[in-house]
């Protein structure tokens, strides 16, 4: 009789032991399982759930494009310099429209214009106008074709008299925001830098400048039409399928033993490309040597900079 008590205290204490302990596991808490049910990470003591890892970061796409930028601009300073060690000194700026971006190599360096001051004559010829509120008089559109279709001196030489020569003209410089361009009373002796050129060649299209619609419209159609003798140049870098506006500008200086000053400055624009560039040279040995340095660094601002 005492085994049998004896038997039922031992088997009536494992039951209210094990279910202690199983209430026990089943106040701990919802598990994976489900409520009541044991959580394995809690019965076998194994590490927190693992948590995401943070997303990397990296270059924005503004930062990413600025520095493929600096990239084609140091390979296109070494070309230059290269390049430059082999012909006469010259400068070139290129001011990209579809990005707002200017490119100069030398653009503080100051050359005398010979005949692309003629941009900046029918510049201001237009402005004065507009500043009358009259259009261009018969005359005077008569005079701004022949100098800038057929780069004619005589042209020129009446219309810089009529705007005031030197010191009207360099009134007009102002509005246009020309600030390294110093007009001559020899208006091809007149002094400037690529980077104005270039600046000048922004106001003729921008349509928040100073130059009304009707007067870009013109320069437009004079500039893209000149003399198919005088469209070397710039045009030289322009691709199949682009438009042009070009204006030159030659001059033999007896200032240097009779070398040559060889400018082009001008316009491409196509369906993805619109840019201005300027190329000033001098002390060439002959006209045509010069032209294929004016050229040769337009391409070279095109294969580098990958407008």
């Amino acid at each position: 009789m005492l085994r049998t008590r004896t038997l039922i205290l031992g088997i009536a204490a494992v039951v209210i032991l094990g279910g202690g302990a199983l209430v026990a596991v089943g106040m701990s808490g919802d598990g994976e399982g489900g409520p009541g049910v044991p959580s394995l990470s809690g019965v076998f003591g194994g590490s927190p759930s693992p948590t995401a890892s943070p997303t990397p970061t990296g270059p924005s796409p503004e930062e990413l494009r600025k520095q493929k930028r600096a990239k084609q601009v140091k390979a296109l300073d070494a070309a230059l310099k290269k390049y430059s060690a082999t012909v006469p000194e010259f400068s070139v700026a290129v001011l990209d429209r579809k990005t707002g971006e200017t490119y100069a190599y030398r653009g503080s360096e100051k050359y005398e214009t010979a005949s692309v001051v003629k941009v900046q004559v029918l510049a201001c010829l237009l402005l004065t106008a507009q500043g009358k509120e009259r259009d261009l008089t018969s005359d005077e559109l008569a005079l701004a074709k022949r100098m800038i279709r057929a780069s004619d001196n005589d042209a020129t030489t009446a219309l810089f008299g009529r705007l005031g020569s030197a010191s009207g003209v360099g009134r007009c410089n102002k509005r246009l925001g020309l600030t390294e361009t110093k007009v001559s009373g020899a208006w091809g002796l007149t002094r400037t830098t690529v980077r104005d050129q270039v600046k000048l060649l922004g106001e003729l299209v921008d349509t928040k400048g100073p130059l009304d619609s009707g007067s870009r419209k013109l320069a437009f159609s004079l500039m893209s039409t000149v003399q198919q003798d005088q469209d070397w140049g710039v045009p030289a870098a322009a691709e199949t399928g682009e438009a042009f506006t070009v204006k030159n500008g030659w001059l033999s200086r007896s200032t240097e033993g009779g070398r040559w000053i060889i400018n082009s400055v001008g316009r491409l624009t196509g369906d993805d490309v619109d840019v201005s560039i300027a190329v000033l040279s001098h002390n060439n040995a002959t006209m045509p040597s010069g032209i294929t340095v004016v050229e040769k660094t337009a391409k070279l601002t095109r294969q580098y900079l990958k407008y």
